[in-house]
């Protein structure tokens, strides 16, 4: 019997865009945190949910790195406007950059690394750029107190809340009606 080359991703919210996902990497579970960057094997498993494992190796520098970028993007998420926070995203932009490409196919990008080590960071953070430009007021935070994530709020109206409705939207709603009920 062959190994599976990952185990399947254990975190509640994936599908998230790239840069959000990689945020969502560490979660709360009943209480207790969790994350999935702690080595190199949950790096894999991240690398192949955000369809990056075909183009990024899961090793000790890719891992340190990813971990880098995912300080920084969490910092600027928590305090957008920041001088400090945004200035570490910009280092981990620094990395990398878009080269223009012309072949058989027509015109079009392909990013380039200096290390390929920093690509899968680099790709975050210039994820990150991309829903600053569509819509930074729908990079949220889920409302849950005890919830540590994060996603884009592609709700008509933008009033979305919660990361799931299934699980802390469920559990806030249960909590105000037994506040009702109790007394």
């Amino acid at each position: 019997m062959i190994a599976a080359p990952h185990a399947a991703d254990p975190r509640p919210l994936i599908g998230e865009p790239l840069s959000l996902d990689l945020l969502n990497t560490r979660w709360n579970h009943d209480g207790t945190p969790q994350d999935l960057l702690t080595g190199v094997e949950g790096l894999a498993v991240w690398l192949a949910s955000a369809g990056l494992a075909e183009r990024f190796a899961a090793d000790g520098p890719t891992l340190e790195r990813t971990r880098v970028a995912r300080d920084a993007l969490l910092a600027a998420v928590d305090g957008p406007g920041d001088g400090a926070s945004l200035a570490r995203v910009d280092g981990v932009l620094a990395h990398g950059r878009i080269r223009a490409t012309l072949d058989a196919a027509g015109p079009g990008e392909r990013a380039e690394f200096a290390e390929a080590s920093w690509g899968p960071g680099w790709s975050a953070a210039r994820d990150y750029l991309e829903l600053l430009r569509a819509a930074p007021d729908r990079i949220k935070a889920c409302a849950h107190e005890a919830c540590i994530l994060h996603f884009f709020d592609t709700s008509r109206n933008g009033t979305r809340r919660w990361c799931s409705m299934a699980a802390c939207g469920n559990r806030a709603k249960a909590s105000r009606h037994y506040a009702r009920t109790k007394g």
